[in-house]
């Protein structure tokens, strides 16, 4: 019997907030940052295996530069169900030749999820039960499912959907998308939070295999055009465009499942301390002696190295290998900036 669900692993970014531990060659989905024994991509792994129903019905894309990482980190993935990349250009085009590839070998008819190699989720049980609803709502009718994420603070790092009317009720409710709103400040975030019907979206998308590469054509021709004539080989030639951009805000289609399990995106260094301090004052991941210092972050990845502190307040101080970080738990988004500057730079590339 077919399975449900074909899930396809995003595995392409760089998880350049998680620099210095995060590098060119050890992006953050190869890193063990939940306090398991497993990597981002392995947990993702995983959590998607039951609904794929074992590892022939699970699918990665990802870049050139970490293929043999992901080939490393995932033995028992299939060689042909691992697409490379030649070059990233986010995550329309790889939606868009994903969609393709496994629709030519397993039909158009196939329900498809999308899935970042970077999320950590804590109900399994509830994980599954939001994607069985979401892969019926996707056989039932012509619909691309995002998994919504319920806002408990009004956080500017996310992007909001609104929901609109209620389509389904079982297995779980379903809504019409009334509009997405990228990364709002921190006032607008506020007002979504207090209206009760704006959820951050997951990144996780669920669609049939037809129905994406039909609105790929009506609203991303330059993406999905391209692909189906020439194949990946025109890849660095197509535009970076989030699929976000190029097809949900665009759509008709798009309705969203609010999700009850605990979602964090781990999107940069705050996310460890929201998984792991508990009621410590420091989260110290790291040989830590401090004096008068709290709320801090404090990481190294050799444990003969001594990191010692005094009077310090919301930092986050990270030692890895050659490069040590240390940044205001405020300014972790800005992480970017620097790594541009230091490539700027070219004398220092290395430390990418």
């Amino acid at each position: 019997m077919n399975p449900p669900l074909i899930p396809v692993i995003l595995a392409g970014g760089k998880g350049e907030r998680f620099w210095p531990l995060s590098r060119r060659h050890r992006p953050k989905q190869f890193l063990s940052l939940d306090g398991s024994q497993e990597s981002l991509l392995q947990s993702t792994a995983k959590r998607l295996l039951p609904v794929a129903q074992g590892w022939d019905n699970l699918w990665v894309i990802t870049s050139a530069l970490i293929a043999d990482g992901v080939k490393e980190q995932l033995p028992d993935l299939p060689d042909s169900n691992l697409l490379i990349e030649p070059q990233g250009r986010d995550t329309a085009p790889a939606v868009a030749w994903a969609t393709l590839e496994i629709a030519q070998k397993c039909g158009e008819d196939r329900v498809l999820g999308f899935f970042p190699a970077d999320h950590w989720i804590g109900d399994q049980s509830a994980f599954e039960s939001t994607l069985l609803a979401a892969c019926q709502q996707a056989q039932d009718f012509p619909s691309i499912v995002t998994l919504g994420i319920k806002p408990d603070e009004p956080s500017t790092g996310y992007g909001y959907i609104q929901q609109g009317e209620l389509i389904r009720t079982q297995p779980l409710p379903v809504y019409k998308i009334n509009r997405f709103t990228e990364k709002p400040d921190r006032g607008t975030a506020e007002i979504f939070l207090a209206s009760g019907d704006y959820s951050w979206n997951s990144g996780m998308f669920i669609f049939k295999a037809s129905v994406v590469l039909t609105e790929l054509k009506k609203y991303a021709p330059e993406i999905i055009n391209p692909l189906i004539e020439s194949g990946v080989s025109i890849y660095p030639q197509l535009p970076k465009k989030s699929i976000d951009y190029a097809l949900m805000e665009k759509t008709r289609l798009s309705c969203v499942i609010p999700a009850q399990f605990a979602w964090d995106d781990l999107g940069d260094w705050n996310a460890i301390e929201r998984l792991l301090k508990k009621e410590q004052t420091n989260l110290e991941l790291a040989h830590h002696i401090g004096l008068d210092s709290k709320d801090c972050i404090f990481y190294a990845d050799d444990s003969d190295e001594l990191i010692v502190s005094i009077g310090l307040k919301d930092l986050v101080v990270v030692r890895d290998q050659n490069v040590t970080l240390v940044v205001h738990k405020d300014r972790t988004q800005d992480i970017k900036q620097i790594l541009k500057k230091i490539q700027d730079k070219g004398d220092l590339d290395y430390l990418l």
